[in-house]
């Protein structure tokens, strides 16, 4: 699909909106702690959403367990039990240090291929009660249109069996979609199914959504894509961490849109943030959605989480909500998110802000602006040829 490659990074806490329950969810403590503690298993969390999970799980008192190679920030939770192994069955010890252990609910935000989420969700289906996957919008066919929900048709492989993202990450939501159906058929009534659009927020390691605040607070001549109007969604994955414990503490089941803010939020909405936040007067230069298209950036090249907000992408910042709303999933401020994260990025050493990992290099920036200025005067130009 289109936007697979755009989306294939995303894998994205305070417990302020946990106070109010949403329907068929267990009440809190007064304390704002859990009625009903919870064992809950995660597989991963020690990326960019696990440690949000753990803290906002860790918050309203429940026991972890995290289950991963224990290759990524293995210094992380000392406190917390952690079992060691392969999500491949073939490779290693694989899933064994699972085998016999029983958890109220699992937590599944490392899983990308079918045959390897089955094994997971097969060994553990007859201990546990709830198994929540994280998947992505990229299990939907198509982002052409505004307001779809849950419903919407999804993503297909042309071969079942692959285990390759593909040149172009071609792959992606398809073997989203098909680990979802995995979970689904060794859980069948227990599984709860996520689709999370841009993940953001401080200690998001891919910068896709940093770029624009960090962008701005430079200063000088900026290109903002498209227009002001062109929508927006992102979550806070602080958001997303405290809404998943409630859906354990409650139990909930069922397939929702994880996208966000609560109100329909948009790019120059993004840039009044920045600019209320740094205090610069940084020159935004919109340039159309047509023109960068044109120029090879539609969401596949070095513009992040943009896209343009017509014909095939008209849809991809515009997803329903609704039902996650209903089952309790509340926003922060996308302006309090957009400070966070710069905050946070400016804290960290000069060797890693130097190294944005995502948007615009200066000089693709510079190219695309020069030649959008000729292109408003009228003077005839080639295509830019695509960065990033």
């Amino acid at each position: 699909m289109t936007t697979s490659r755009r989306q294939f990074l995303q894998f994205t806490l305070a417990a302020a909106a946990l106070t109010a329950c949403a329907p068929g969810m267990r009440a809190a403590s007064g304390d704002g702690r859990a009625a009903s503690k919870k064992k809950i298993l995660v597989l991963g969390g020690t990326g960019f959403l696990g440690p949000a999970v753990v803290a906002a799980a860790q918050a309203r008192g429940h026991t972890l367990t995290l289950f991963n190679r224990g290759k990524t920030r293995p210094e992380l939770f000392p406190d917390v039990e952690k079992l060691q192994g392969d999500r491949d069955p073939n490779k290693g010890e694989g899933l064994k240090a699972l085998e016999g252990r029983s958890f109220d609910a699992v937590i599944d935000n490392s899983g990308y291929y079918p045959r390897m989420v089955g094994a997971s969700a097969s060994l553990l289906a007859p201990n546990v009660g709830q198994y929540i996957f994280i998947s992505s919008g990229s299990a939907y066919a198509k982002n052409d249109t505004p307001g779809a929900d849950e419903t919407a048709a999804t993503a297909t492989l042309a071969d079942p069996t692959v285990e390759s993202m593909g040149k172009n990450f071609e792959n992606y939501g398809g073997l989203k979609r098909a680990c979802e159906v995995a979970v689904e058929k060794a859980l069948p009534g227990r599984t709860t199914i996520i689709r999370p659009g841009y993940i953001v927020g401080p200690e998001d390691r891919t910068d896709r959504f940093t770029y624009f605040p960090w962008r701005y607070d430079q200063g000088g001549e900026m290109l903002a894509p498209g227009s002001p109007s062109d929508p927006l969604q992102i979550i806070d994955v602080r958001d997303l961490a405290e809404w998943l414990v409630l859906l354990v503490e409650g139990n909930t089941t069922g397939v929702f849109n994880a996208v966000g803010p609560d109100k329909p939020w948009s790019m120059g909405e993004l840039f009044t943030a920045c600019k209320e936040i740094t205090g610069k007067d940084t020159k935004l230069i919109w340039v159309s959605g047509e023109f960068l298209q044109k120029n090879g950036e539609d969401g596949e090249g070095a513009l992040p989480i943009w896209a343009p907000a017509f014909g095939a992408y008209a849809g991809m910042h515009r997803r329903s909500n609704a039902r996650a709303v209903q089952a309790g999933l509340k926003f922060r401020s996308p302006a309090v998110t957009t400070r966070d994260t710069l905050e946070w990025f400016k804290s960290q050493p000069e060797e890693r802000r130097s190294k944005l990992r995502g948007g615009l290099p200066p000089e693709r920036e510079a190219e695309l602006l020069s030649l959008w200025a000729k292109a408003q005067q009228g003077t005839p130009v080639a295509p830019a040829t695509q960065g990033g």
